[in-house]
């Protein structure tokens, strides 16, 4: 079955399956929930452990010879699959079919992957394994709810941050989960007490340097949403990184060419609600789709596509305009702003 992660500890003590799968790109969550699953099952009586990483030339043989080779005596014991892509490979399928269909109650396999695209999840193989299974898809904190994720670690920490102090210290962690508990180690260690802390706007400026960190994809819902200012910075921040633009701008022209067919459909008059349902977009990215479906125009992403072919240009070294700035042009009339061209007009994006 498909949980959340505050749903894992519930199922945990529900249950005991066979294979437990953790999906997702955020580091920290994915390594608290393992820590959770693990824990729960070394106090369980699975006290022995065995770790694989899984690449394209994992010898699936090792695994069958670990779930097969059971003696009388046999430690219960935990084993661990680390699949550096997020599936497996048709040898992979069939050793973890075979595993379920073997029932073994003194083994439990433990997998933890990148995020699980929409065509694994769709798969007989993996619906089979879904059935038999516990599968947690981990999603990012997104913007939104960084703040109140950020105030509960805070507070079983016993800090007690001032609303000024929140919003700066979620400013300058964005993205970056493992420099935020950092960050709270480090104010506890500060204050060398084990009394209640108060968290003020002038200590976070002090201690605490910028150690956001974006992906494209939330460089690209900032622009969906309308937010210059934040888009600007996401961008300013890959640059920082090194980040190879052409990459970025394959994540938006993606992006574009997704929304184009839904825009026309909302302008010919179908609700939101359906096209995004026959789109399948994730619930964490629905808003950010649906604020950019209502705001653009048809006219208008055929034009960004134009201009990203002149950002393509950039990149290759076929045009003299500097990528990023061609980028962040593009970017500024995605999120709904103007620009003024080479002949000194404004740009129209709306």
């Amino acid at each position: 079955m498909k949980i959340k992660t505050d749903q894992l500890a519930r199922t945990l003590k529900a249950n005991t399956y066979p294979v437990y799968w953790l999906s997702g790109d955020e580091p920290l969550l994915l390594q608290e929930a393992a820590d959770q699953t693990r824990r729960y099952h070394r106090d369980a009586g699975f006290t022995d452990r065995e770790t694989h990483t899984v690449d394209r030339n994992f010898n699936w043989g090792q695994f069958r010879k670990s779930t097969e080779n059971l003696s009388l005596f046999a430690e219960r014991r935990i084993i661990e699959l680390r699949l550096l892509q997020p599936k497996l490979e048709d040898e992979g399928k069939l050793a973890l079919a075979d595993f379920l269909e073997a029932n073994h109650a003194d083994l439990i396999v433990l997998i933890s992957s990148p995020k699980l695209e929409s065509s694994v999840l769709q798969t007989k193989w993996f619906k089979s394994i879904e059935s038999r299974s516990v599968v947690v898809q981990i999603w990012p904190i997104d913007r939104g709810n960084m703040p109140r994720w950020l105030e509960a670690r805070m507070m079983q920490a016993n800090i007690h941050p001032e609303p000024d102090a929140l919003k700066i210290l979620t400013d300058r962690i964005e993205g970056n989960l493992l420099a935020a508990v950092q960050e709270i180690e480090k104010f506890k260690l500060l204050a060398g007490t084990s009394d209640t802390i108060k968290l003020d706007a002038q200590t976070v400026m002090q201690v605490v340097a910028d150690n956001s960190r974006y992906n494209f994809y939330q460089l690209v819902d900032a622009a969906l949403v309308g937010d210059l200012a934040r888009t600007q910075k996401i961008l300013n921040g890959l640059q920082a990184e090194d980040a190879y633009p052409l990459a970025i701008l394959g994540t938006v022209t993606r992006e574009l060419r997704i929304l184009q067919p839904m825009v026309e459909k909302r302008e010919k008059g179908q609700p939101l609600t359906a096209i995004l349902q026959s789109a399948r977009i994730f619930f964490n990215r629905k808003q950010a789709v649906r604020t950019a479906i209502s705001r653009l125009s048809s006219s208008l992403i055929w034009e960004l596509l134009d201009h990203a072919r002149l950002v393509d240009q950039a990149c290759k070294g076929m045009n003299p305009a500097n990528p990023w700035d061609e980028l962040s042009m593009l970017l500024i009339r995605l999120s709904g702003s103007q620009v003024c061209t080479a002949t000194g007009h404004l740009a129209e994006t709306n």
